[in-house]
């Protein structure tokens, strides 16, 4: 009997091995979601689309699997971008499906008809209109491929309602031909020599990790590397977990938010071996005056990242894991003792920055550096963006490897939560904890609801200073006559009561005494819970503003 577009579709996901898909149904995709009904692969109904991606983006972070999202044509397919845009510039491997209008009315300004292939081809790694059913093996194949392949992001795959619903030939092929599509793994052998040279011969070397180390998992490649040639790392905020908090070679995160040990750091090295990262401008800031006097060694497996920002001297394309695999086979030892010396000062700035931060006032460093000592060290932290995200970056001390899940490239307010849905049913024995502001909270907090009906015991570290903290830092910052404007949250609910309205446990946490017995008995419980932490708008996070001159600056030597 023939098969339709819809059958041969989940036919074809259930190939590919998915076992979840979140998404929110529709009259376009309706064929598709009927037939999903009939399969083994779980279907999470999210609130809203937008938080389906941002779901699958969490569930692809944690299982290192593409995560699959799914909506119906119109708002649902354009409520999605956003998370395809997040996942794009984080690099990470999503495929999403939606729903279209006939293939009669395509371009008719139909009810709910958009054009998404054309919205999202600059966010998306490919995308595909399916124009005959007997292309869904194939078209199905090539997405996961390309998502999870080479640098990791995001594919699109949009079919029209008939073509869901109309039937299949007898051959249907799922042969994979993409001959424009190779990703280089293996970096140029001559290359490796060249960036090995140069590390056996600097007096400075520093290791500048990125996201890519964690999107390949080549943490004990990285601290042996480090290891090895005395180099101190620092990691971006997508590297974050790379590399071991108290290592004594770990200066911390550079840029805008960094810890000066990384920034002096970067400026000082006289070579910078770059691993997967994009030399952002949170970290560059002026790209004509980052690092002077540094030769650049830049290791990343997408070709367009090398020289996009910053110049390279010795350029290598290929995965890292693989390159780093490789200088291993070819960097002796080096014992450095007076770099080891200049890491040990370097860090001393750290470590006297958190000092002049110290308060006996309720703050979000005290909260976090607690969560550190009672939650396991495999948690999993979800961060929306903001003061706490920040904050959570510079002082959550044991973060393992891969389980630090937040929006860096694009910066999405309401990304955690949902976040936390998908990693939480991909580590199920796990503990999850979504740390988030209030402004943040309230893009998806509908997601509480999505948590109880999936009987997930997330937690919600609820950072509440009733306004927008980072913008309001930024417009003191930018506008010293305190003309704080578009900022204050009024008419912010009682969360806890919105918590117990969601039949969530709830914890109000305002003074500093109880912030050990709060936590302790919130992360021990096996309900959804929400803690709600009152903070002080001025509670900032580095580098702020004291005296008219930012911290960083005041640590100079």
């Amino acid at each position: 009997m023939a098969k339709t577009g819809a059958e041969i579709l989940i036919s074809a996901l259930e190939q590919q091995g998915v076992e979840v898909i979140f998404g929110y149904p529709g009259g376009a995709i309706l064929p598709v979601f009927n037939n999903l009904s009939k399969s083994n692969i779980k279907h999470v109904l999210t609130r809203g689309e937008q938080a389906a991606a941002h779901a699958a983006n969490g569930y692809a972070r944690i299982s290192r699997k593409v995560g699959v999202c799914m909506a119906t044509s119109g708002p649902g397919a354009t409520n999605l971008v956003t998370g395809i845009a997040n996942a794009f510039l984080d690099s990470i491997p999503i495929v999403a499906i939606t729903g279209q209008v006939n293939t009669s009315m395509v371009g008719t300004d139909a009810f709910q008809e958009v054009d998404i292939t054309g919205i999202t081809q600059p966010i998306t790694k490919h995308n595909y209109l399916v124009t005959d059913a007997d292309d869904i093996p194939r078209v199905v194949k090539e997405a996961f491929y390309i998502a999870s392949s080479g640098r990791p992001g995001p594919v699109l795959i949009d079919i029209p309602k008939d073509v869901a619903n109309g039937f299949c030939g007898d051959k249907l092929s799922d042969e994979l031909e993409l001959p424009g599509y190779k990703p280089n793994y293996k970096g140029h052998t001559i290359q490796v020599k060249h960036a090995c040279e140069a590390l056996l011969k600097a007096k400075r070397p520093l290791i500048y990790a990125g996201g890519g180390i964690n999107l390949t998992g080549a943490y004990q490649q990285l601290l042996t590397l480090a290891e090895r040639i005395s180099a101190p790392v620092v990691t971006t905020l997508m590297g974050m977990g790379a590399f071991p908090f108290e290592h004594p070679l770990f200066l911390g995160m550079p840029g805008v938010h960094g810890f000066p040990a990384a920034n002096y750091g970067l400026c000082n090295a006289d070579v910078i071996l770059a691993l997967g990262v994009r030399f952002d401008e949170r970290v560059t800031s002026s790209v004509e005056k980052f690092a002077p006097k540094a030769k650049i060694i830049h290791i990343d497996i997408d070709p367009a990242e090398i020289s996009k920002n910053v110049s390279s001297h010795i350029p290598i394309v290929g995965d890292v894991k693989t390159v780093i695999e490789d200088m291993l086979k070819r960097l002796s030892a080096v014992n450095n003792q007076e770099r080891l010396a200049e890491i040990a000062e370097l860090k001393s700035k750290n470590e006297y920055l958190q000092r002049r931060l110290q308060s006996d006032q309720i703050n979000p460093r005290q909260i976090v550096e607690k969560m550190s000592d009672i939650l396991p060290s495999d948690a999993i932290i979800t961060t929306d963006v903001g003061l706490h995200q920040m904050t959570v970056a510079q002082y959550y001390r044991h973060c393992f490897p891969g389980c630090f899940l937040t929006s860096g490239g694009l910066g999405t307010m309401g990304y955690g939560l949902p976040a936390a849905i998908g990693a939480q049913l991909a580590a199920p024995d796990r503990k999850v904890v979504c740390v988030t502001g209030d402004g943040s909270l309230q893009m998806s907090l509908t997601e509480m609801a999505t948590i109880n009906a999936q009987k997930l015991p997330i937690k919600i570290l609820l950072f509440n200073n009733s306004c927008l903290g980072m913008v309001r830092q930024l417009e003191e910052v930018s506008y010293p006559d305190d003309n704080f404007y578009a900022v204050d949250l009024d008419g912010n609910p009682d969360f806890c009561r919105l918590a117990e309205a969601y039949g969530w446990q709830s914890f109000r946490l305002e003074k500093a005494e109880d912030i050990d017995s709060i936590l302790t008995e919130a992360f021990s419980s096996a309900q959804p819970v929400l803690i709600d932490c009152i903070i002080d708008k001025k509670d900032y996070v580095f580098p702020m503003v004291l005296n008219g001159r930012p911290l960083n600056e005041m640590l100079m030597p």
